[in-house]
């Protein structure tokens, strides 16, 4: 019985580490998107560490700004949802047997 338990914390012992490296559900971020997006904090008027113990709350601003900006930029250019890829295409309309 007791072979029977030290198996048992042996395998949860090792099960443990491939439990704890699953997948990412999002794609890592790249330096260009980093770099692109403190372009658009800095447009907003964030100054970066430099604003002291109001750092936290300017970021936070500054993101707001930005996300009232993407949102009026969608709302300006007519497109709503996601972009789309890809066509349709309508088929023929349909005969009924009787107009045959």
């Amino acid at each position: 019985m007791k072979s029977l338990f030290n198996t048992l914390i042996v395998a949860s012992v090792l099960a443990v580490p491939v439990l704890s490296f699953a997948q990412q559900s999002s794609p890592p971020v790249t330096r260009a998107q980093v770099r692109a997006e403190l372009g658009q904090l800095e447009a907003a008027g964030f100054k970066g560490a430099s604003t002291g113990p109001y750092y936290p709350a300017n970021l936070q601003a500054a993101e707001a700004r930005v996300a009232r900006q993407n949102v009026a930029g969608q709302a300006t250019s007519g497109n709503y949802g996601p972009p789309t890829s890809g066509s349709s295409q309508s088929g023929q309309p349909g005969v009924s047997a009787g107009a045959q």
